[in-house]
């Protein structure tokens, strides 16, 4: 038993004055957060571990807020914030998001996800108003408003941790510039409301039929504008067009019962809000994808980029913010960014086969799966070390020939086709579907090129899967 789940047993006993039958570790989202359910003989708690104390504090504070205010939050428990444990009440696992994959069929949501949908963004509005009105803003972590710096910060994680690391070009001053004329416009709605800040389907449980809500430690004093955004266009949930604005409507019509805030006035900055939401979920794919190298965020990206995408074809970007929008269209445009893409556009085995220089570094997997082979062809005779053979690559007749007649190219080539058979052979049998093979030479031009050919050649004629094969040197290079 680990330390934390000791605590965590050792809390549960002193709470429910029983011991704990099972203590099950839940599965970790974008957090460092760690969550147990501990189940007892008559009572069961999810116990939560956070390092952050700051947070802890933020949490605790509203939730008790909230309680009092008779919002659907999780009970509190007990807790030891020196241990930076505490125990709240276990309202299941079904979420939104997980009611949205089981019933989302062809695109369509059934009216009774709607139903919670129009749920959610009613109790929305009584986070926003009520649920502002008397908190203690002094514990928000780790800002009290969603401010210049608060925004700040967001587009600098998109601008480092998105835009740096999948190597979009911009530049530096101009985008800084469009960053502070993007943040005064948002500044200049009305932001005096409770701001959830990850208002989004997989923070909302469903519970006895009713909506219960997680969460929002990180909320601050901000815009309306931007928690309504961070639910219509979650990423990974991709509404339809149609329910989004019958949502939006909803939305609008409950809040013109509680507020004087003209609809003009709420659209005026709303999809302003959109992109900033768009932006920061950006950020987090790629620091979590990139950084982290969490390849399952890596394959999130597609879903922030249909945002993107509908902002840019509806004509909702900003009009005056020429770098950034520049940036945006280079995204969109981004043929790296575009073959994340293609990893769930076929039921078959697909089988990724790269030709690369070293120079360069390893492609990075987008599949999820981490990795897979690295074959180094170093070891074979260079043609670029000829004169005649410099401006050719591995898919000219020329070099074709001189690899050929290379026993050691052979010998090279039948080991591979070995190892690759047998993991081809396993991974159809276990019905996984996504392999990555990597060829690498020095210069990503000859041996690499014509070793990843003739492993596709050699697939392709002994197995029914896709193959798609790629020569990223060649293609940085225009030799193609």
């Amino acid at each position: 038993m680990s330390e934390i789940t000791l605590k965590l047993k050792i809390l549960f006993e002193s709470w429910a004055k029983e011991e704990p039958l099972k203590i099950i570790p839940l599965a970790q989202s974008g957090s460092y957060r760690k969550y147990f359910r501990i189940t007892g003989r008559e009572k069961t708690a999810i116990g939560v571990f956070n390092p952050d104390k700051k947070e802890n504090k933020a949490f605790i504070s509203f939730t008790r807020h909230f309680i009092e205010k008779e919002l659907n939050v999780p009970q509190l428990y007990t807790q030891i914030l020196k241990e930076n444990i505490y125990l709240i009440e276990d309202l299941g696992d079904q979420t939104l998001y997980s009611l949205i994959e089981s019933e989302n069929i062809k695109g369509k949501l059934s009216e009774k996800v709607i139903g919670y949908y129009k749920d959610a963004l009613s109790y929305l509005i009584r986070f926003q108003i009520d649920g502002g009105k008397g908190l203690d803003y002094s514990a928000c972590y780790p800002r009290a408003k969603f401010d210049k710096q608060s925004i700040l910060w967001d587009l600098n994680y998109f601008k480092y941790y998105f835009l740096k690391l999948a190597k979009i070009p911009f530049d530096e001053q101009n985008l800084e510039d469009d960053f502070i004329a993007l943040s005064n416009f948002l500044l200049s709605a009305d932001t005096k409301y409770f701001m959830y800040r990850d208002f989004q389907s997989r923070n909302i449980l469903v519970h006895n039929d009713q909506n219960y809500f997680i969460d929002y430690q990180g909320g601050r004093k901000g815009a309306l504008q931007y928690d309504v955004a961070s639910l219509l266009f979650q990423a990974k949930v991709n509404l339809p067009e149609k329910v989004r604005i019958e949502l939006l409507n909803h939305y609008l019509a409950e809040l013109n019962k509680r507020s004087t805030l003209k609809v003009k006035d709420f659209k005026k900055f709303y999809h302003s809000y959109v992109l900033i939401r768009v932006l920061q979920t950006l950020g987090a794919y790629g620091f979590r994808g990139y950084f982290e190298n969490k390849s399952h965020f890596l394959l999130s990206i597609p879903n922030a980029l249909n945002n993107l995408k509908w902002l840019f074809e509806n004509n909702q970007l900003p009009k005056k913010l020429s770098e950034l929008n520049h940036a945006l269209v280079s995204i969109l445009e981004n043929d790296e960014l575009k073959k994340l893409e293609l990893n769930s556009s076929t039921e078959k085995l697909k089988v990724t086969i790269n030709s690369f220089s070293y120079k360069e570094g390893i492609p990075k997997d987008y599949s999820g799966n981490g990795g897979g082979f690295v074959f180094d062809c170093r070891s074979l005779e260079n043609p670029g070390r000829y004169p005649e053979y410099v401006h050719s690559t591995g898919l000219d007749d020329n070099v074709i020939r001189f690899l050929e007649d290379k026993n050691d190219v052979k010998d090279f080539l039948n080991s591979v086709y070995s190892i690759v058979e047998e993991s081809v052979r396993n991974y159809l049998k276990r019905d996984f579907k996504n392999l990555m093979i990597n060829f690498g030479c020095t210069g990503g031009q000859h041996r690499s090129v014509y070793c990843a050919e003739n492993l596709a050649k050699h697939i392709k004629n002994n197995f029914d899967v896709s193959v798609r094969v790629s020569h990223l040197q060649l293609s940085k290079k225009d030799i193609q």
